[in-house]
């Protein structure tokens, strides 16, 4: 608790509060913040406001899209594609520019003041992640005019193209590999403050390549695109489920050691049911006539009430029908008090490997690294031997090096990376393609105002309001019939 005394009083000092107006240029929130704590004092509030605020909030607004859960109600914002979308009051742009980027801005700062590279190194880490999953939802963002540890906080800053920033992240996770390998006056853990590593360089070093990996792989329709440097990547990258970076909650009775998406957590759950596309994916990932139930679904979803395992179609809500009938969205694997967040796992790492040789045509090598990953996965999740060696052995039968195909890598990436905001990247390179991803289907109640046509998927997220009544000037174009409907730099061929 001594550290998190520190998390708190940064993000005092940061800003009051979670509101709307969550920019007073009259106050001293857009001060810097580096005075006087060391970089040991601020690295477990890095890692915590990365992924307890940002992920988070990255996650739980796109659920509507990526489909792992639903609501009970037919016009929750976010299944619609409407209301909260549309006007701007979406706050993963809040949490990442007044909570992350600040923590990972000080981080860096005072890793150089202090002499302690490896510190500086953790904060472009955490920095180019950040960066990522949030240029990833709304394209053209804020780089460098933004609060950078020692000036104050520039509230009209210009905006960087989405190329730029990808351009941003690798120099930042290439010059961290390079600082972790330089000498340092003190360890990463010296206040017990790595919560992701405790300490361990090396690891970082993996969790930097795995980010790597994965930016990388975000750019196959772009003529830069190498699938080989994506393999280099994987290969150097988190290489067990002993290295995955995830936040640890404990499952306490304060709300900040509780899963997010668990109730308790942050007050209340935030999803009401798993959806049936995900449960049903779940049922049959393979797409296969007879298939038996995938391991994983008894572990992933609750049971219903009313027995069975049964997903709300997201976009309908219950439709009349008893909640009993459904399965509870909190209560599995990665929604109970103690559940881990990931922010990049050993299985994501595998299927990136599978998908960059499988584009490169080596498919003998895409199936042992899908396979791999699909059991990296079984493990991860505590799946008895003899349940796994039969999956695994399916898995041979049905997809084999012969037969493994994009949709057999994507679903299983699907079912690995649960709530996680990376999944509506992966869906859209693949173009939302029920070919890939079998059974996908657009919400029900969307916005037929801004969403016509069956084939029309929602592509960025709107900035919101507040960021356009103050910086309007600098800001992209941000009428929703644009910015919802336009495809990511990344995503053009």
């Amino acid at each position: 608790m001594k550290l998190y005394k520190y998390l708190i009083l940064i993000s005092i000092a940061i800003t009051t509060s979670c509101s709307d107006d969550y920019f007073d240029v009259n106050s001293s929130e857009t001060k810097p913040t580096t005075s006087s704590l060391p970089a040991q004092y601020r690295i477990q509030g890095a890692i915590e406001q990365t992924t307890a605020q940002a992920q988070y909030r990255g996650s739980r607004e796109v659920l509507g899209i990526t489909q792992y859960g639903s609501q009970n109600v037919t016009n929750y914002y976010s299944e619609t594609w409407s209301s909260h979308m549309t006007t701007g009051r979406y706050f993963l742009w809040q949490n990442a520019y007044v909570y992350s980027l600040p923590n990972t801005a000080d981080l860096i700062v005072l890793g150089e003041r202090d002499n302690v590279p490896n510190f500086t190194a953790v904060g472009k880490i955490l920095r180019a992640y950040v960066l990522g999953m949030t240029t990833d939802q709304y394209g053209d963002i804020v780089l460098d005019e933004t609060y950078d540890g020692v000036s104050s906080m520039n509230i009209t800053p210009k905006f960087s193209t989405q190329e730029e920033i990808y351009e941003a992240i690798f120099n930042y996770l290439d010059e961290a590999i390079a600082e972790l390998d330089m000498p340092s006056a003190i360890g990463l853990n010296e206040e017990g403050g790595d919560v992701l590593y405790q300490g361990d360089q090396d690891s970082w070093k993996k969790f930097a390549y795995a980010i790597k990996a994965r930016y990388l792989n975000h750019l196959n329709k772009k003529a830069v695109y190498d699938a080989d440097a994506v393999i280099a990547a994987c290969q150097l990258a988190i290489n067990s489920n002993q290295l995955n970076a995830q936040k640890v909650y404990g499952g306490g009775e304060v709300s900040n050691d509780v899963q997010p998406f668990a109730v308790g957590g942050y007050g209340s759950s935030r999803m009401d049911y798993f959806s049936d596309f995900f449960v049903n994916l779940l049922k049959n990932p393979l797409n296969i006539d007879g298939a038996s139930w995938d391991p994983r679904l008894e572990i992933i979803v609750p049971e219903a009430v009313n027995s069975g395992y049964h997903g709300v179609v997201t976009g309908r809500g219950l439709d009349g029908n008893p909640g009993d009938d459904y399965s509870l969205g909190n209560g599995g694997f990665y929604t109970s008090p103690n559940s881990t967040t990931d922010m990049i796992n050993f299985s994501e790492v595998k299927f990136i490997e599978a998908e960059a040789k499988f584009r490169k045509g080596d498919l003998p090598g895409a199936y042992t690294s899908f396979k791999e990953g699909v059991q990296a996965d079984l493990e991860k999740l505590g799946v008895d031997s003899e349940a796994s060696s039969t999956y695994l052995a399916l898995l041979d039968t049905e997809v084999g090096a012969s037969n493994i195909s994009l949709s057999h890598i994507m679903v299983q990436k699907y079912i690995a990376n649960v709530l996680n905001p990376e999944t509506w990247v992966d869906m859209r390179r693949m173009d939302y393609s029920s070919d890939i991803y079998h059974g996908l289907k657009r919400p029900e109640n969307v916005n037929l105002n801004i969403f016509p046509g069956d084939n029309d998927w929602i592509q960025a997220m709107c900035y919101e309001y507040n960021e356009e009544d103050r910086n309007y000037e600098n800001m992209p174009d941000n009428d929703p019939a644009i910015r919802l409907t336009t495809p990511l730099w990344w995503n053009q061929n």
